[in-house]
């Protein structure tokens, strides 16, 4: 049996648990801006029809008396990762998937746990006593249908799909609580009459996988209850980006500069984090017409600094040319390798002396930030922008 793990209104929960204030409040996390999106929204908002990903000036006319608050994804990751060491606790198997949700296997578990649902509310238990948030979790034999189970319930859910049970929930599941299914899939299901998984076991698998490719196979293994996916722990990281979606079209290369000091800073404050080196900087612009453009180059010796990241964006940027104003910006960093790796000796001693420098203030900077918050120290250069990030 796989178990499903989901934090309920993760972002929002986060928010009220920090400020008691707020607590029974329709709250939203996200940007304020004109174009700012609802990151997530407390169940209190969710009342009113508000839910992740809308805009946020929609979300504002539904509730006038909306709490809007800017995102902290540093505290968010901080308490991901006191729920994560629960969960390793519990099984060796643990997949993250998300800052806020996660697989667990509980095969080989039940002389130390029980039962799987008995696992399920001793980790509910210890959540809630320890980090004092509520999860929802959903407990089946197929890894797709732990995660549908899992929001059944919602908030603070716990759902078992018996072995006995797998193919009447399978028969009467519509097909857009299938993971994978987006709009498009959906609307050609719709057209073919498809509207549950049951109706997918009467369909031929050549007609499906002509409207819908590859994912017509997987869809109809699903429903007859194949799916082989399995639990995978420790993923490895492979990219470490962030990006931005303005508030204003622009194209101000200083604005845009901005930005890249800021999501520079975020990034090698990751890449650090998770003790990473990185050989690829990459630039990500998206223009008023959503045209994107990316930029790579790849770091003459691999780098987790601040200040070399933010240069490399910054060069470019320069060597972008901004036919028309941009309403996207990004910094990622790829190509990681563990810092720990041998690195061959810099033909440049000043150079290499210089960034060791930096890698110094970035390190100091990063323990005050971890100790008293992200808005504590900042580059004396860099206003903060008032524009929320959409990654």
């Amino acid at each position: 049996m796989i178990l499903h793990i989901d934090m309920d209104a993760f972002f929002a929960s986060v928010e009220q648990l920090d400020r008691p204030e707020l607590r029974g409040q329709a709250l939203v996390v996200g940007g304020d801006s004109g174009r700012g999106v609802v990151a997530a929204a407390s169940y209190e908002a969710r009342r009113y029809g508000i839910h992740s990903a809308m805009p946020m000036f929609m979300a504002k006319k539904r509730c006038p008396r909306l709490v809007i608050v800017p995102p902290r994804r540093g505290r968010y990751s901080e308490v991901s990762r006191l729920v994560m060491a629960i969960l390793e606790r519990y099984s060796p198997v643990v997949e993250q998937v998300s800052i806020d949700e996660a697989y667990l296997d509980a095969a080989g578990c039940g002389r130390l746990y029980g039962t799987p649902l008995d696992m399920a509310r001793a980790i509910k238990t210890e959540i809630l006593d320890k980090v004092n948030l509520t999860c929802s979790i959903g407990i089946a034999p197929l890894k797709f249908l732990a995660k549908i189970a899992s929001d059944m319930q919602k908030p603070d859910g716990l759902t078992v799909i018996d072995r006995e049970a797998v193919s009447a929930v399978i028969a009467a599941l519509p097909v857009e609580k299938v993971p994978g299914v987006g709009k498009h899939a959906h609307q050609q299901l719709r057209q073919m009459g498809i509207a549950t998984l049951g109706d997918v076991r009467k369909s031929g698998r050549t007609v499906l996988v002509k409207r819908l490719g590859k994912f017509g196979h997987r869809l109809v293994d699903l429903a007859h209850g194949r799916d082989e996916a399995a639990v995978t722990p420790h993923s490895p990281t492979k990219s470490i980006s962030t990006e931005r979606t303005l508030s204003a079209d622009t194209r101000d290369r200083e604005r845009l500069k901005q930005h890249l000091l800021a999501q520079s800073q975020e990034v090698g404050r990751q890449l650090r984090r998770q003790r990473f080196l990185a050989r690829t900087i990459t630039l990500k612009l998206k223009d008023r017409d959503f045209k994107q453009t990316t930029r790579s180059v790849t770091l003459d010796h691999p780098s987790q600094s601040s200040e070399t990241i933010y240069r490399t964006a910054e060069s470019l940027l320069a060597g972008q040319a901004l036919d028309k104003a941009i309403r996207l910006i990004g910094v990622g960093a790829s190509a990681l390798i563990a810092d720990t790796t041998p690195q061959q000796a810099c033909l440049f001693p000043g150079i290499e002396k210089k960034e060791s420098g930096w890698e110094r203030i970035d390190r100091a900077v990063d323990r005050i930030a971890e100790r008293f918050g992200h808005s504590a120290i900042h580059r004396g250069s860099l206003t903060p922008p008032d524009d929320r990030s959409m990654d």
